[in-house]
């Protein structure tokens, strides 16, 4: 491990992300380039407000499911800087569904290192608690991973403009938006003409459009807040040389300067600083400053060279609703938390593919309206959870007062020490309540697994071997041998896969990753959803009741007659 000698720390600077400082930015892979200068089409589908991550993915999915998609953008071009820098074992399966990872796998960098790969360290370097972000992942990905966001963003928005139905309109600002209950319209102006405007009528519009969502502000919907609040110096820098350090993510929870050192992606890596009351913000504005900070660690401009330098503010945050009739909330717009578990864009990803399978279901006819009403109960009770965790860990990393800090110490060391005592795991939130879930001794709601099987000659996930989706499984026969052909066909018809891992069927639990789920939670068949979340789990014989509840919460009336 590389630590810094407390006695070499300076104080440092601050100032705003207004005026970050960025040097020699790497040019992201080419793509389509998008419809920057065409006229928006006057009526699609739904609108997507924001082109960051969530927006075009959330596009990319409404896409292949056959809906015509604007997507609203109010820079002209993409971020070239970045922002996220780790992504976890599930939004890679989401983005997998959405057809990224065939191509651009390479992008992302698992996490490695001793101890789980996070660790908690004091200021004299002591380890204080560690977090297993080494450990076998539920989706069939690495469990944490670096990633450098504008060449992410430049695979979503190739693939976004290359999906058929989708528009990508950057450069286009949204003013105003009245709706009812047919759906939504929209006037738009451009970003540097304002006098230039155009009217969209949709069924929907979705507000992916940041942690100042002008869509929220217009719906006036109320935030909470945790209370939680630390200014920090986002440093991204490029290594010229091989750096040695014994895990992916270490925090420096150091009275005399809190900071952290994370691997944001193939060849990149990121500090953060708090700032501290004696730090202005014209001193942190300095590049010199930056370079200040990261001495200690051996980091200079001989062996490493800047990218940009950036402050930000680390908050929990979240809305108190994500919809109000046909417009909804995703990302930053409806929630914001410390980047101390890495969750922040991972959130947004799931919120995506929540919202999304939901939309195309409606839009598609095989699914009522009311699917809808559990988007934002499912995903608010979710994301609180990560936000509380994470709040509480900045509690522990940003504690200044020398007595307090010497105390938590103590008693952290005290818990490792225990005999029982094992790498803690990132958090597992179940779904928030109501959900579209059928209760089944707390598997419901959860994420369910996605392990590696071999059919016939092809070996591979299963999202991609068998098929994404609606999945049902079994460990101990076939599924389709106890439904009904009635079931069975609106199941396939709904886009359903159905396996038998028991052996004795065509598909073959390769690793053996489904039967320790199946163990673990004490069933032996599950139902997923789109989302990789269980609608239902339990006894083989139950797969005829997973169906029928499944149709029932989709079609009620169809199924009431």
């Amino acid at each position: 491990m590389r630590r810094p000698s407390p006695g070499r720390r300076r104080p440092g600077t601050y100032h705003h992300p207004e005026t970050t400082g960025a040097h020699d930015v790497t040019d992201s892979p080419q793509q389509p380039e998008p419809n920057t200068s065409a006229a928006l089409r006057p009526e699609v589908d739904c609108v997507v407000v924001g082109g960051g991550p969530v927006g075009l993915l959330t596009a990319i999915f409404l896409g292949q499911a056959g809906l015509r998609v604007d997507v609203v953008e109010r820079w002209p071009d993409r971020y070239p800087l970045p922002r996220a820098c780790t992504i976890d074992h599930e939004s890679l399966r989401i983005l997998q569904a959405a057809g990224l990872m065939d191509t651009h796998a390479e992008l992302f960098e698992p996490s490695q290192g001793e101890r789980g790969g996070y660790e908690f360290r004091n200021g004299e370097g002591e380890l204080l608690q560690a977090i297993d972000w080494n450990r076998p992942a539920e989706s069939g990905w690495a469990n944490t991973n670096g990633f450098y966001q504008p060449d992410l963003e430049a695979a979503l928005e190739g693939l976004a403009v290359a999906t058929p139905g989708v528009e990508v309109h950057r450069g286009w600002t949204l003013q105003s938006f009245t709706q009812d209950q047919e759906g939504v319209s929209s006037l738009v102006a451009r970003t540097e003409h304002p006098d230039q405007t155009a009217e969209l009528r949709s069924r929907w519009l979705i507000g992916a459009d940041g942690a100042n969502s002008a869509v929220r502000s217009r719906l006036g919907i109320d935030v909470g807040d945790s209370g939680f609040q630390a200014d920090w110096l986002v440093v991204d820098y490029r290594p010229l040389e091989e750096e040695d350090w014994s895990a992916f993510v270490m925090q420096y929870c150091d009275p005399e300067q809190p900071a952290t050192a994370v691997n944001s992606g193939p060849g990149r890596r990121r500090f953060e600083f708090m700032r501290r009351a004696d730090m202005t913000v014209e001193e942190l504005g300095m590049d010199s400053t930056a370079w200040h900070l990261m001495a200690p660690w051996g980091v200079t401009p001989e062996n490493a060279e800047l990218e940009r330098h950036a402050v930000y503010t680390f908050r929990g945050r979240w809305a108190h609703s994500w919809r109000e009739g046909n417009v909804f909330l995703a990302g930053d717009a409806a929630h914001l938390m410390p980047p101390f578990l890495g969750q922040g864009l991972c959130s947004g990803l799931r919120d995506a593919r929540a919202l999304t399978w939901r939309l195309a279901m409606v839009h598609q006819g095989s699914g009522t309206p009311d699917v809808l009403d559990t988007y934002g109960p499912e995903r608010a009770g979710h994301v609180r959870e990560i936000i509380d965790e994470a709040v509480a860990a900045g509690r522990v990393i940003c504690e200044l007062d020398l007595v307090r800090a010497a105390a938590r110490d103590v008693e952290m060391k005290k818990r490792l020490r225990e005999p029982d005592a094992a790498a803690q795991e990132p958090p597992h939130p179940r779904l928030g309540e109501p959900s579209l879930t059928v209760p089944s001794d707390g598997a419901d709601g959860r994420l369910a697994p996605q392990g590696q099987v071999r059919l016939d000659d092809r070996l591979g996930l299963f999202d991609d071997i068998v098929g994404g989706g609606w999945q049902l499984i079994s460990r101990t026969g076939d599924p389709a041998a106890l439904l009904s052909d009635d079931d069975l066909t609106w199941f396939e018809e709904l886009g359903g896969a159905v396996a038998d891992l028991s052996g004795e069927g065509p598909a073959q639990d390769s690793r053996g990753d489904y039967e320790r789920w199946f163990t673990e939670h004490g069933c032996e068949a599950f139902l997923a959803r789109p989302d990789f979340y269980v609608f239902a789990a339990g006894e083989h014989a139950d797969i005829p009741h997973f169906v029928s509840q499944l149709r029932r919460k989709l079609q009620p009336a169809a199924q009431e007659d």
